[in-house]
């Protein structure tokens, strides 16, 4: 099921299909955000409901994100890789903690983004401040590929689960309330949209002691990804931190070339730093892991 991200709307769709089909039958949820577990709560046989997350455009992202649930058994769980593997993507097996790898990592830094912009930050600097890490496009374009509604949703979500890390917005809410539109068409086929100056509006007078240069945004938001990888390492979202990079790689578009997200905090300090230590040991190269 891909019905709209409301918790209770799920659940309900969940009962009403166990109820017709038959009982070995998968239930599966595309759901980004939102807990497998407590969809599955109520359900007869919450064991063979999984989390099955795939990524926009489906047919052209290779990724998928398979949820265990707290119940899901074993056989559950080795039909949503089999039927992963069917369709062709690369599947990462991952723990029902909340946004998962991806969501969890790309919301968070869109979070960041928008915070360096309620503070000050000029939303065109914000934009820019991303691109050493060669992203396939800036955040606030992200923002409008996700859909505005959809984005702020699941930063809301986040922030309930996991607290004021996840960016609190107004400007962002504006932006939905109002159906502002938040990139300029490409200049030319191809390149990435650009950010709408004209937003700036929503978001208030740039300037003042909050606001930032690129570096200082940059800065901000590798602080802020190496912090959640640390705490997703600890509730253990992943058996290893290469199953980060490859969701990074496969579902978010993060430049191939630099290895992957962990690697790339490693080699500019930002993992010990923040954490005390490196995300991958000394003199071992990154080489992604699959489960």
């Amino acid at each position: 099921e891909a019905v709209t991200e409301v918790l209770a709307l799920k659940k309900r769709v969940l009962a009403e299909v166990e109820g017709i089909v038959g009982p070995e039958t998968v239930l599966a949820t595309n759901t980004s955000a939102l807990s497998v577990s407590e969809m599955a709560a109520d359900l007869a046989h919450p064991e063979r409901v999984v989390g099955l997350h795939f990524f926009n455009p489906v047919a052209q992202m290779p990724l998928v994100e398979v949820v265990r649930a707290d119940a899901t058994d074993e056989a559950t769980l080795a039909t949503a890789f089999d039927v992963a593997r069917r369709l062709r993507k690369t599947a990462v097996g991952v723990a029902d903690r909340p946004g998962f790898v991806v969501n969890r990592l790309l919301v968070l830094l869109l979070g960041e983004i928008v915070r360096a912009v309620e503070e000050g930050t000029p939303v065109e600097v914000a934009d820019r401040a991303l691109r050493p890490l060669g992203l396939p496009m800036g955040p606030f374009a992200l923002f409008d590929l996700v859909g505005p509604a959809v984005g702020l949703h699941v930063l809301t979500s986040l922030r309930e689960d996991l607290g004021e890390r996840f960016a609190r917005s107004p400007g962002l809410e504006r932006i939905v309330a109002e159906g502002t539109t938040v990139v300029l068409p490409p200049i030319a086929k191809g390149l990435p949209a650009r950010v709408d100056p004209a937003i700036q509006e929503v978001f208030g007078e740039p300037g003042g002691p909050g606001a930032l240069d690129e570096a200082g945004v940059l800065d901000r938001v590798l602080t802020a990804l190496a912090t959640e990888i640390g705490h997703m390492l600890d509730e253990g979202v992943v058996a290893d931190v290469t199953q980060i990079d490859v969701c990074m790689i496969l579902g978010a578009g993060w430049h191939f070339a630099t290895g992957g997200i962990a690697p790339y905090l490693d080699r500019t300090g930002t993992s010990e730093r923040v954490l005390g230590r490196r995300l991958l040991p000394d003199g071992v190269a990154n080489v992604p892991q699959v489960s």
